[in-house]
């Protein structure tokens, strides 16, 4: 029996979706933006990258011909390549992984609104009480990088963590290692969760950081989300049951609330959770899953708009496949795809609503084209599909 590969690219959309206009997102266009700019000379930046954007692992898989703008000297597909389009409501972390995993997110989460301040005075309270807190910063909408470097030193110096949100269904809470304390601000974001359930919030995202001022401050990798559970069994779920390991790498295992995930393994940058991925994958059985997310395309570069940045990102991951490759048994299967986009040319920092791709591959697997899936759900299921696993409810193999 095979094992299976499952590599989430966190943002790395390849188009509108056919109702980006319903979230503000008509012509966002992550991967063919992040193109276009480099084909201009706009994705250049000193000591970084410059030129072209060079994909060349991902082009001969298919990528281009996924996102329709193969040139007519691209190579011919090696992989089953294709799109997908979400069913979800929203265009969050937590929706476009679990859809992934076979469970679409059919209810509306809850939002905080664009008012400041933006959370609800009885919350403000109850954590100032319940964690011994001597106030607050923040209370709005906001970027993270940003709001901490405005208010980073005050709560420094205050010890008054800094609340923000976003568009998505979020409530982030940053502070600093070591003046405020990380297992503390783990504690903060725990009785948050528990208070935010009956808003239906998503997702609480401990955004610890360190420095000495607002020029030297950074978030460091001690990242948590806490989310509520999904509504159904995932593919991780009914892996789990079946006796299989899934192996989490990076925020996996928090995205699904540590449900369905045998082993975690993370790291420090997307060269490191790329490292992360092939000790899983020299880890896991005949049977197993694999799945690994790579959050820096989304928190470093889509979220701040930076075009080389991004850039950079994927040609670095892009000339780690081979790595990926050499490690690959008889049977097994890879699929890259991602969970929304973040096109960091479009207004706003935040997802916006995009296809993603899918691009299958393993020894043996045959090369052709899948078209435009209906859900993000058939990802799951074709995994499913590969392991032996009973079907879900949703979604269609395309195996």
């Amino acid at each position: 029996m095979a094992r299976a590969v499952l590599v989430v690219l966190d943002s790395f959309g390849i188009g509108a979706a056919p109702d980006a206009g319903r979230f503000g997102d008509a012509g966002a266009d992550t991967l063919g933006h992040i193109e276009a700019a480099c084909a201009a000379g706009r994705g250049d930046r000193d000591g970084l990258r410059r030129g072209p954007l060079r994909l060349p692992h991902m082009a001969r898989l298919g990528l281009f011909h996924a996102a329709g703008r193969a040139g007519r000297d691209a190579p011919a597909p090696t992989a089953l390549y294709g799109a997908a389009r979400e069913v979800s409501n929203g265009k969050d972390t937590p929706s476009g992984h679990w859809e992934i995993a076979g469970v679409p997110v059919a209810f509306d989460w809850g939002y905080f609104p664009h008012t400041v301040p933006c959370l609800p005075r009885d919350l403000v309270s109850a954590l100032i009480e319940d964690c011994d807190l001597p106030g607050i910063l923040g209370d709005r909408h906001a970027s993270g990088t940003q709001i901490i470097e405005a208010l980073g030193e005050e709560s420094v110096s205050t010890g008054r963590p800094i609340l923000y949100t976003s568009s998505d269904s979020v409530l982030q809470i940053a502070a600093h290692e070591a003046a405020f304390g990380l297992e503390r601000l783990y504690g903060l974001c725990e009785a948050a969760r528990a208070r935010l359930d009956a808003l239906n919030i998503g997702r609480v995202i401990a955004r610890p950081f360190v420095g000495e001022s607002a020029g030297t401050f950074r978030r460091t990798a001690n990242r948590r989300d806490y989310c509520v559970p999904p509504p159904e069994e995932t593919l991780l779920d009914r892996a789990c049951a079946a006796g299989r390991q899934v192996v989490g790498i990076g925020k996996i295992s928090d995205i699904f609330a540590h449900r369905g995930v045998s082993l975690v393994l993370k790291g420090d940058g997307n060269m490191a959770q790329f490292d992360a991925l092939l000790e899983g994958l020299d880890r896991a059985r005949a049977g197993d899953l694999v799945f690994a997310n790579f959050v820096d395309f989304d928190m470093l570069y889509g979220h701040r708009r930076d075009v080389p940045g991004y850039a950079a990102a994927l040609e670095a991951f892009d000339a780690r496949l081979p790595d990926l490759q050499a490690r690959l048994q008889p049977g097994d299967l890879v699929i890259l795809t991602a969970d929304h986009g973040c096109d960091p040319t479009h207004p706003g920092t935040d997802h916006t609503r995009e296809l993603v791709p899918i691009l299958a591959y393993g020894p043996g697997l045959p090369a052709g084209a899948l078209g435009t899936r209906e859900s993000f759900a058939d990802i799951g299921e074709s995994v499913a599909a590969h392991l032996g696993l009973a079907p879900g409810r949703h979604g269609t193999s395309f195996l």
